[in-house]
């Protein structure tokens, strides 16, 4: 490969299968020019990005950013996708390299942010918010500094984001809706949530997809079998008592009406994780 353009010492632009390419590595482009060849053995990371959008913020990010920070939010995201098994949105090479860049700036200033979902993205998100707190201990033996654990909820969040292509926003906004509706069932029940049962965790993915309907604007389009929905009702009585309730403060709130399919599920895993707790 050739290089195409030269971000900085060490990013270069080249074309890999009649694709166009970011490659990253210490010293790489050092006195080089366009048309010079790339040395093979410096190559530390390619970036094959679909998005031309994000392809085209990734140049400027690396090219105003240290390559540790593209090389500590790299292996961030390897580490994410080994312990979640999922992919994840492109555009977090850019949002996680530029929030730890903030941060680090932030702490060396002595401007910490505090973090008013951390106790929610904490219940709400356990695995990212593990990924989160490693995240910490890379930057620690990177830079050699102990960012506050409010960071690590922030690390979470752009880590949720990245997982259900959404804007950071739109996570907080679910994140709050969740939790809303947490606390009323907590609260209608009078009961602590079983927070390693299954069916725990089934719900907060339930709630997880609905916040992000809700936010979107979006329906679940599914068919509405009266029957079931009656059948339903009668078996779990408490349940769909509680999930009225919760209709009626999203519809309120929110002006977003429940439809009967969405009701059939709430109250059948809030049914399950009142029963866990038993």
């Amino acid at each position: 490969m050739k290089i195409e353009k030269v971000l900085n010492n060490n990013a270069v632009i080249a074309i890999k299968d009649k694709q166009e390419v970011i490659i990253i590595g210490r010293g790489i482009a050092f006195q080089k020019h366009i048309g010079d060849k790339i040395d093979e053995h410096l190559i530390e990371k390619i970036f094959t990005l679909e998005n031309e959008d994000i392809l085209t913020k990734l140049k400027t990010l690396i090219a105003d950013r240290p390559i540790e920070y593209m090389q500590l939010s790299e292996k961030i995201i390897a580490y994410a996708k080994m312990k979640l098994g999922k992919k994840l949105n492109e555009s977090i090479y850019i949002h996680l390299t530029d929030h730890i860049y903030f941060a680090v700036e932030r702490y060396k200033n002595h401007l910490p942010i505090k973090n008013g979902l951390i106790w929610e993205t904490r219940q709400l998100y356990r695995d990212e918010y593990e990924i989160g707190i490693e995240a910490l201990n890379m930057i620690c033996d990177e830079f050699g500094i102990i960012l506050p654990e409010d960071e690590a909820g922030f690390l979470a969040l752009h880590i949720v984001n990245a997982e259900l292509n959404e804007e950071m926003p739109v996570v907080q906004d679910m994140t709050k809706i969740m939790q809303e509706i947490l606390t009323l069932v907590r609260y209608h029940f009078k009961i602590n949530f079983n927070e390693d049962s299954l069916a725990f965790y089934r719900f907060i993915t339930h709630l997880k997809f609905f916040a992000q309907r809700l936010v979107r604007g979006n329906h679940y389009n599914g068919s509405t079998d009266d029957d079931l929905y009656s059948v339903i009702e009668k078996k779990y009585p408490e349940a769909h008592t509680c999930a009225l309730k919760v209709k009626k403060f999203i519809e309120s709130t929110y002006t977003y009406v429940l439809t009967d399919e969405e009701m059939i599920y709430l109250t059948i895993h809030i049914e399950r994780v009142v029963k866990s707790k038993e």
